[in-house]
């Protein structure tokens, strides 16, 4: 059985464009500075239906987890385990995952907000047909 590609974080509408803010700016990156940029915001609203304060006023279900208090190895595990990828291009954690965390997890449990949309791949083709037109040429040379 092959496992469906983890779908990534960084692909999601700005998440990109704000991690490379943090890489050039790292209080981009700080929780405690996310009310200076309000495109942390508008970001977390596009990619997961819902804001940041927002995420934090939903009451969370007796069995949660608490995937957003992780360590940032711990919350690339756990995220991973869900069927998401949360590390750059160089794999490493994002640098802003301290932001997305909580919304990610609400979003993908089904808790609050949503995903957009994301289709699956395409099933690979076979292509049996050339396959027999070979065979066929094999067998008419014998």
């Amino acid at each position: 059985m092959t496992q469906a590609p983890l779908r990534r974080l960084i692909d999601l509408p700005g998440i990109d464009d704000l991690e490379m803010k943090a890489l050039m700016k790292p209080r981009h990156a700080d929780p405690d500075m996310r009310d200076e940029f309000p495109e942390i915001d508008a970001t977390a609203r596009a990619a997961f239906g819902l804001g940041l304060d927002e995420a934090e006023a939903v009451a969370l279900p007796d069995d949660w987890d608490g995937i957003e208090r992780l360590s940032a190895d711990e919350q690339v595990d756990a995220f991973e385990a869900e069927g998401w990828d949360v590390r750059d291009a160089r794999r490493k954690p994002l640098r802003m995952l301290t932001h997305w965390a909580l919304p990610l997890a609400l979003a993908m449990r089904g808790v609050a907000g949503a995903l957009p949309f994301h289709a699956e791949p395409d099933a690979p083709t076979t292509n049996w047909g050339s396959s027999l037109a070979a065979e066929a040429t094999r067998f008419r040379k014998r």
